[in-house]
């Protein structure tokens, strides 16, 4: 039988992270699994300012968005869910990949954009990379999709 104890949910706020969050809980609670979140942080060139002091911008870009990553992970322990949250500074389909891996992931649920077309093919998928390379299940949740999570 296929057990599900590590959920990994990658999340960018995007409406589609979101909504794999409200999976990713719903999955949690009736498998009685771990939530694991990760927000992932591009890295781009150091800034400098005009005294060539160097500015740690991807500093302040992750603590940010780890505290808005917190702020989900309470909603889920509102709710009951076991769950731990994580930024990392990455190009994030490795490092989804490797958490995949480190983590010891039964499965994934993440979001996708939907992107087509040019803007796709320029940017690549996130979603499509995970989903070919991964070692294991891998939801995804589209933010225009139609609704199998209920409200009671």
């Amino acid at each position: 039988m296929f057990k599900i104890h590590v959920i990994l949910c990658p999340i960018d706020f995007s409406d589609a992270s979101r909504k794999a969050v409200q999976y990713a809980r719903e999955f949690a609670l009736s498998m009685n699994a771990k939530v694991q979140l990760l927000a992932i942080v591009e890295p781009h060139p150091v800034s400098v300012d005009m005294n060539l002091n160097y500015i740690p911008v991807e500093q302040d870009i992750e603590q940010a968005i780890l505290r808005d990553t917190e702020a989900i992970a309470e909603e889920l322990r509102a709710a009951n869910v076991q769950v731990t949250c994580s930024v990392e500074l990455g190009t994030p389909a490795d490092v989804i990949l490797e958490y995949i891996q480190e983590m010891d992931v039964n499965m994934v649920i993440m979001g996708s954009h939907g992107k087509t077309g040019l803007s796709r093919l320029l940017m690549g998928s996130v979603a499509e990379s995970v989903m070919r390379k991964a070692q294991c299940p891998v939801l995804i949740v589209k933010a225009e999709e139609r609704e199998f999570i209920g409200e009671e």
